[in-house]
């Protein structure tokens, strides 16, 4: 079975190479041999030239002329290259596919956005990636509008905060939004107004959505999941009682209630 090598020792297998401690033939076949006689690749150069054939463009669009540096091949060249069929396909290839979207991922940072007292548990993008939501344990929840340069559009202090904010759940209309914590208690709260501050029942109302059946106790589960139905009319929930919950928000009533596997 072959086994994994660390830059530096493939450093200093070269090394070995290079001071003449190893046979010609093993140094001049890119490999080396190890004591057992089992070979390995020199895996930088094999994962970069895999990476190169599988994200590189068809070749009649990223030809680049001698003494010339080689730059990605931009969008509409390649858009205009796939109608013009130049792979003969008709569409991408995987490897044109690869080449486009990697234009599109990070390639800078990560670089710090806030800095609270707390520990950040939860947090999550809405639908079209405009607002970002970041729950922490200190019962603070913060809405950030992206594409303001990730200024904080609602800083929300929570209301019977049970160890953390488990999650949240922004509404399709970004009206809303709902969180939980280690309790069967649901807190709604409008994001949609123009006060940047919320303040549980002193600034704003947040409403309590109750999922626990048959007076359990307030305490009695806590809920680790909650999301908005795709029609907003409903909140799905997963508890740590093994359960799933439905809530209807116009009846203003638990609707439903689904015993879920035990934890095994």
């Amino acid at each position: 079975m072959g086994h994994a090598m660390s830059r530096l020792e493939l450093d200093a297998e070269a090394e070995l190479c290079d001071g003449g401690n190893t046979s010609n033939m093993a140094c001049e076949s890119h490999f080396v041999c190890r004591g057992n006689k089992e070979p390995l690749f020199h895996l930088d150069h094999g994962i970069a030239h895999l990476t190169k054939l599988r994200s590189r463009p068809h070749e009649f669009l990223s030809h680049v002329a001698p003494g010339r540096k080689e730059f990605p091949v931009s969008v509409v060249k390649m858009l205009a290259g796939r109608e013009g069929n130049y792979s003969r396909r008709g569409r991408f290839s995987s490897a044109d596919c690869c080449h486009m979207l990697s234009r599109y991922l990070p390639a800078k940072g990560p670089w710090k956005v806030d800095k609270m007292n707390s520990r950040a548990y939860v947090s999550q993008f809405s639908a079209d990636g405009s607002i970002f939501v970041a729950g922490f344990q200190g019962s603070h929840i913060r809405i950030y509008d992206v594409d303001s340069g990730w200024k904080v559009q609602k800083d929300i202090l929570a209301k019977n905060l049970q160890w953390t904010i488990t999650d949240t759940s922004l509404s399709l209309d970004q009206r809303y939004l709902v969180y939980a914590s280690m309790s069967p208690v649901v807190h709604i709260v409008n994001v949609g107004s123009s006060a940047m501050e919320s303040v549980a029942n002193v600034t704003e109302i947040h409403d309590g959505l109750d999922f626990s059946i048959d007076d359990d106790g307030e305490y009695s589960f806590g809920i680790f999941s909650v999301k908005f139905s795709t029609d907003g009319r409903e909140l799905v929930a997963g508890s740590n009682d093994d359960s799933i919950y439905v809530y209807d928000l116009y009846a203003n009533k638990l609707t439903l209630r689904i015993s879920a596997h035990k934890v095994s």
